[in-house]
């Protein structure tokens, strides 16, 4: 993918001029004058490469927000950051679970996975610093930074020079891994295109959780309607044929749970399915041996 400085759109311009390390966001003046300072300070890009950078990176959101799991969404995220950013040759997303273990949950490939435990294994890293912090890390050449001490080295032996990481997650600890084997493998402008692809992973990973979480609702609601539909079906059942109420038949459904050791939705699915009522287990012999 080639760079661009900078990257124009109908309302907002990301503002990637070379002396850059962050992304600047501006909203774009309507009037003359303010358009005429504005090109003094961030020059403009070639209209081509302009539009070359806009519809890559419309590609990756529409990839990034394909529907799919949580789980989906990750291996989008590395295997996409690794061809959309240029100097990566792998990424890792590193993330803290509700126990408060942090663990490699996705990576592009073996070498990043395989720098992710490292910096899991050591408790140290850029990668843990982001997700810790909220904040950006870049190490341009792990060779003369002494922020890591275990890490660098370690990271160093896999022939890698150069790390940066983006906080990932508002909702949980997690952090994605960019790694590169060139020192300064990540100039200004690769740095931008990967903040702002950060930002598109994060409202994506943001997007999946939460639909994730509708989903395991849904399903807990549809599972609650079948019991109670199943019991009541059972219900059915007991009282047509034991001339009962259905209290009473719903009393001999939970003794007959607790007695067979089963959910109560069970012992009602295999009534309505067999048609056969709970049964006590067999009686023991007495010792006596009068059974």
């Amino acid at each position: 993918m080639r760079q661009s400085p900078g990257i124009q759109s109908r309302r907002y311009r990301l503002a990637l001029g070379p002396s850059l390390s962050k992304v600047g966001v501006a909203y774009r003046p309507t009037v003359a004058k303010d358009r005429a300072d504005r090109r003094e300070h961030y020059p403009i890009a070639d209209p081509e490469e302009v539009a070359d950078l806009e519809s890559s990176f419309s590609e990756v959101a529409v990839a990034l927000f394909a529907p799919g799991t949580v789980v989906e969404c990750l291996a989008r995220i590395v295997d996409m950051a690794e061809q959309t950013v240029d100097g990566c040759d792998g990424a890792g997303v590193v993330a803290v679970d509700s126990k408060g273990m942090v663990s490699t949950v996705a990576a592009s490939n073996p070498l990043a996975a395989a720098l992710d435990k490292v910096q899991v294994g050591v408790d140290e890293g850029p990668g843990l610093d982001a997700s810790n912090l909220g904040l950006t890390f870049y190490a341009a050449d792990l060779a003369d930074d002494d922020r890591w001490p275990t890490f660098g080295p370690a990271a160093m032996t896999l022939n890698v020079r150069s790390v940066l990481a983006y906080s990932l997650s508002t909702d949980r600890l997690s952090a994605l891994n960019l790694y590169g084997f060139l020192p300064a493998a990540f100039g200004a402008t690769d740095r931008a295109q990967g903040q702002l692809f950060a930002t598109l992973a994060r409202v994506a990973l943001d997007a999946a959780e939460d639909r994730a979480v509708e989903e395991h609702r849904a399903e807990n609601l549809a599972q609650a309607l079948r019991t109670r539909e199943l019991i009541g079906q059972a219900q059915g059942i007991l009282m047509e044929r034991e001339r009962i109420t259905a209290d009473q038949a719903f009393a001999v459904l939970r003794r007959a749970s607790q007695r067979m050791n089963l959910k109560l939705r069970e012992v009602a699915e295999t009534l309505v399915e067999t048609g056969e009522s709970p049964s006590p287990p067999p009686r023991r012999p007495r010792p006596d041996g009068r059974g």
